[in-house]
């Protein structure tokens, strides 16, 4: 007796027709440029948190350099969880801002700043970052209002210090209140990993925290966040004086 399963399934030969056909159907839509850019070398994203504020905030549109580091699993999308490893693979430096997905959240873009890699020990002591024993340089900036980016009323001002990497890279962080995330145990980053912090110290999910993010695999990587393309205020408005190149 044919079952019905067996009277509705195409043939191999079938199927493979089919499948050329598909592709060549899609050839076009594949090697078009938009699509190319998109999948081979900017991706846009919007910025949702003020976790790097601000050197990044709500309402911002950034381009990702998925070039910068190779391609891996997470470059594509609906790439199989199979894949494994990257291609034309690169570290990232010290304080590049880099979007990835976490080990813990796969589902989730996250961009953050590369503060420590593989055999880095990284300790934050009294708010200021130490890496491998010696504290990052940091100079105190004017105080400044810190209102949503602190979770506190408008007027209350916060502090802000600029902050230099070995390499040279200088940003600005803020330092909104004396927390827990100010003094740390020291980590060391494993063959592989980067450790991760956000501009916003006080408001941050990032590496510091082992339970949640903690060290995130090379293979991880999305993309070096590399231009502010668009931005809109809190009224949504134009912010224009905020386009341009991200440091």
């Amino acid at each position: 007796m044919t079952t019905l399963q067996d009277t509705t399934r195409p043939s191999a030969q079938s199927r493979e027709w089919k499948a050329i056909v598909i592709l060549i159907l899609l050839i076009p839509v594949l090697w078009s440029p938009p699509f190319l850019f998109r999948i081979f070398l900017f991706q846009p994203f919007n910025i949702p948190s003020g976790s790097m504020r601000p050197t990044l905030v709500v309402g911002d549109y950034v381009f990702a350099a998925k070039y910068a580091y190779g391609y891996g699993r997470y470059s594509f999308p609906f790439a199989p969880s199979w894949i494994s490893g990257r291609v034309f693979a690169a570290e990232p430096e010290f304080g590049d801002l880099v979007v990835f997905r976490t080990p813990k959240d796969n589902s989730v873009d996250y961009v953050k700043r590369v503060v420590g890699l593989p055999g880095d020990r990284i300790q934050m002591r009294q708010g200021q970052l130490f890496l491998n024993d010696r504290p990052v340089t940091r100079v105190a900036l004017a105080s400044a209002p810190g209102g949503s980016a602190c979770g506190v009323d408008a007027g209350v001002k916060i502090k802000r210090w600029r902050e230099t990497l070995p390499n040279g890279a200088s940003y600005m962080t803020y330092d909104c209140v004396d927390g827990y995330l100010d003094n740390t145990s020291v980590f060391t980053v494993p063959s592989g990993h980067f450790f991760a912090l956000g501009d916003n110290r006080d408001n941050s999910t990032d590496s510091r925290m082992m339970s949640v993010m903690g060290f995130i695999p090379m293979d991880n990587l999305v993309g070096k966040v590399t231009r502010i393309f668009w931005s809109l205020d809190e009224h949504g408005e134009p912010h224009m004086e905020r386009l341009g190149k991200v440091w």
